[in-house]
């Protein structure tokens, strides 16, 4: 190890240590930390089946930056060469259009064997894989609706496919020894306002019943809904509203998927996670960067991702929390944003843990609000860097900004060259 970025390190322990915290517990702590990395930032959300198939749904892609992936093993190449850029063991996050098969199938023929390339890989590198069903982009999504359609042909389609994006699921956790998260997003709803809010809801809630009726094990699938407040085309009216996943989650006993771009533009997630896990087991959380709306910019160290890492490191909620990301920018290097993206939540939750937490409960039960608010903002300018620094260096991976040099020797050879 370098000896600067040592000497540096041992320094900033010792102010850490004053305040009773304990660096090396911190470190172990963020080791254990698994964020799912989601494969659609590699090829600009558009898979591999179905190709040519335009977006829609809400979703929408800005920017041509070349190099996007264009196979599977392109995509689990530029993954590789993330992961090595990122301290720690992490997740896959794929979703459904991903299946990598020859076979001419629709999703709601999907099956295990469709993923099989991707298991055999996660389990060769030591990876874990999340899912999602792909409830857009399809024709028969084209309209907007999806699991609360009025056509009961269509909706018997998407049940179809939630139950099999299920199964596949559930093998993914037998085969890689750990739970696999699988998480329920549709675009249905209404570009202006409804006569009718009360009946998509219905179909809703009786399809996804009808997707859930057959139990898996925890062991091997967790099952989370994600709401929205609205979206492209469903301005109006969304059928999946926050309120609507809250109460379905707490009565099915399902996980609560907090995404943040998917509420109002100046309402933070933070201030939501206690409350859900007070009465939820689990909670899933999408961490993206909305700007104005659900936009889905690559994710930055600020106040908003900083604030959710303090809610979950000072209310002990990491053990319960799933961390996955959810941008999309083809407006740069692909591989590039998911690095930033993914370091800089690994960053915020080791500022949130090299916080003298237990000392700054006690001063706030005691009412001293001012040694509370002096603390907090003296310990923003504590050098947690040097920790970090130290953290990379320990993980083999690039400290500071040398991971850009190495990201952009992989573009002029690989990316640049497809």
């Amino acid at each position: 190890m370098d000896a600067n970025i040592l000497n540096s390190f041992n320094e900033a322990k010792k102010l850490y240590e004053k305040h009773g915290i304990d660096v090396e517990d911190a470190l172990d702590r963020l080791s254990r930390i698994k964020i799912s990395l989601h494969c659609w930032q590699g090829d600009d959300v558009r898979g591999f089946m179905n190709r040519g198939q335009e977006l829609s749904g809400g979703i929408a892609v800005t920017g041509s930056y070349p190099g996007r992936a264009a196979t599977p093993n392109q995509l689990r190449e530029d993954i590789e060469k993330a992961f090595a850029l990122i301290p720690g063991r992490h997740k896959v996050n794929l979703h459904a259009i991903y299946a990598d098969t020859d076979e001419q199938v629709d999703l709601d023929e999907l099956a295990p064997r469709h993923f099989a390339s991707w298991v055999n890989w996660a389990k060769e590198k030591g990876y874990g894989l999340d899912f999602n069903p792909t409830c857009f982009s399809h024709e028969k999504a084209k309209d907007g609706f999806t699991l609360s359609h009025p056509d009961s042909e269509i909706r018997a389609f998407w049940i179809r496919h939630g139950k099999a994006s299920r199964k596949i699921a559930e093998s993914f956790g037998r085969e890689l020894g750990q739970p696999c998260v699988t998480n329920f997003w549709i675009p249905d709803g209404y570009k202006d306002t409804p006569v009718d809010r009360m009946m998509p809801r219905v179909r809703l809630m009786e399809s996804l019943d009808d997707i859930f009726s057959e139990p898996i094990s925890e062991e091997y699938n967790i099952d989370a809904v994600e709401s929205k407040l609205f979206g492209i085309g469903s301005e109006s009216y969304v059928v999946g509203s926050h309120e609507f996943y809250m109460g379905y989650a707490l009565t099915r006993g399902k996980t609560v998927c907090f995404d943040l771009g998917h509420f109002h533009p100046t309402e933070t997630i933070a201030n939501k996670l206690s409350s859900w896990l007070l009465f939820g087991d689990q909670l899933l959380l999408h961490v993206s960067r909305p700007v104005r709306w659900d936009s889905d910019h690559v994710v930055t160290m600020d106040d908003e991702l900083l604030e959710i890492a303090r809610e979950l490191v000072r209310g002990g909620l990491l053990d319960r929390t799933h961390i996955g990301l959810d941008f999309f920018d083809g407006t740069i290097n692909h591989v590039a944003a998911w690095v930033i993206g993914t370091r800089n939540t690994l960053k915020a939750l080791l500022r949130a843990m090299l916080e003298p937490v237990d000392r700054l409960k006690e001063i706030e039960l005691e009412g001293d609000f001012t040694s509370r608010l002096a603390l907090v903002e003296e310990f923003k300018s504590y050098p947690f860097g040097a920790i970090w620094d130290y953290y990379c260096s320990m993980a083999g991976t690039p400290v500071r900004e040398e991971w850009l040099t190495e990201v952009k020797r992989y573009e002029r050879e690989v990316l640049f060259t497809r």
